[in-house]
C-alpha cells in the first residue's frame, strides 16, 4: 500500500503539472473509484472546474480547485495516479517512454487542458475519490486523521502525549492513522528498527530516552523513503510510471533471515495486528508494560 513517501512523491510531480489548468472533461471507468456517489454526478461535479494546487493529509492526495473544494483521492492499497499524454506512453523529465499498466486496470480519466490526461488505474479496485467542501474536509479528515509525521506539529512531546497509556504494541500504535497519519507497514517497521525498539512493546512503556528515539526513526525513514521517491514492492508507481528505490535500502522489512546491518544479527518475521512485521532481536529492545501504581 502507498504509505506517506509514495504519496508525497506523487504530489510533489503532480502538483507543478496540474496547478492552473482546467478540467476539460472525465470518464469514470468503474464505479467503484466514486462509490457510494453516482459517477455520473462525479463526472458533472469536476468538468469545468480548476486546479489551483495538490496537498497531501497523510495517504490522502488532495487536488485544490479554484474555488476552495477539493478533489480527494485515496490510492488504497493498488492505486497509481499517472500523468498521460498520448494513449500509450507516460513522459518522464530524463525522455525515456514508461508503458501504463494494463488498460483494463484504467478506472478513472481526467482530460486536463493542452492534452494532459490524470489516469486513475486501481488493479485491486479499493481506490476512491470524491469531493469536499471545506468544511466536509476537515470533518473528514479530522475525524480520521492524527498528527502530519512531517509537519512541525509533530514533536517529542506530541509523540509521548499521544502513546501515553496505551498498551497496545507499538507497530500496531504507528499503524493506527489517528494516532499519527501517514504511516504504514513498511515505514513503522524500519522507524522501529531506527529507534532500537521491539514492534511489540506496549506503547505506554516507553521513557523519555524511547520518546525521542522513536520521533528520531520515524520522521528518519520518511524523509529517506521520500528522498528516494518511496519503495515499489508490488504495485506502486510514481505520477511517471517509475519505480521508487526506497526498497534498495530496507534496513529490516522483507529482510527475513538476513543479516541485522546495524548489529549483525539475523531479522525476524513475526505477525503483529494481522501483519506481517520485520524486526532484529538482537538490537531492538522490548520493553514492559509499566506497573500500576497502588492505591493507598
Amino acid at each position: 500500500m502507498p504509505e506517506l513517501p509514495e504519496v508525497e512523491t506523487v504530489r510533489r510531480q503532480l502538483d507543478p503539472e496540474v496547478s492552473g489548468r482546467g478540467v476539460e472533461s472525465v470518464e469514470i471507468l468503474d464505479h467503484y473509484f466514486t462509490k457510494p456517489h453516482d459517477p455520473g454526478d462525479f463526472e458533472r461535479s469536476v468538468a469545468g472546474r480548476t486546479f489551483e494546487g495538490v496537498d497531501r493529509r497523510g495517504k490522502y492526495l488532495l487536488l485544490r480547485f479554484d474555488d476552495g473544494d477539493t478533489l480527494v483521492i485515496h490510492l488504497r492499497m493498488t492505486g497509481n495516479l499517472v500523468l498521460a499524454e498520448g494513449e500509450e506512453e507516460f513522459p518522464a523529465p530524463d525522455g525515456r517512454i514508461y508503458r501504463p499498466p494494463k488498460g483494463e486496470h484504467l478506472k478513472a480519466r481526467f482530460r486536463l487542458e493542452d492534452g494532459l490526461e490524470l489516469r486513475f488505474y486501481d488493479p485491486r479496485r479499493f481506490g476512491r475519490g470524491f469531493v469536499a467542501t471545506p468544511a466536509e474536509l476537515d470533518d473528514y479528515l479530522g475525524k480520521r486523521l492524527g498528527v502530519e509525521p512531517l509537519s512541525e506539529d509533530f514533536t517529542v512531546e506530541e509523540l509521548a502525549r499521544v502513546t501515553t497509556g496505551r498498551t497496545g504494541p507499538l507497530k500496531s500504535l504507528l499503524l493506527n492513522q489517528a494516532v499519527v497519519a501517514g504511516i504504514g507497514n513498511i515505514y513503522a517497521d524500519e522507524a522501529l528498527h531506527r529507534a532500537g525498539l521491539h514492534p511489540l512493546s506496549p506503547g505506554g512503556s516507553m521513557k523519555p530516552e524511547h520518546h525521542q528515539a522513536l520521533h528520531s526513526g520515524i520522521v528518519e525513514a520518511l524523509q529517506r523513503g521520500v528522498e528516494l521517491g518511496g519503495a515499489s514492492i508490488d504495485d506502486y508507481r510514481d505520477a511517471r510510471g517509475t519505480n521508487g528505490s526506497m526498497q534498495e535500502e530496507f534496513l529490516v522489512h522483507l529482510r527475513e533471515g538476513e543479516d541485522c546491518l546495524g548489529c549483525g544479527g539475523t531479522v525476524a518475521r513475526i505477525v503483529v495486528g494481522g501483519r506481517s512485521t520485520y524486526y532484529c532481536p538482537d538490537c531492538q529492545v522490548r520493553l514492559r508494560r509499566k506497573p500500576r501504581r497502588r492505591r493507598g
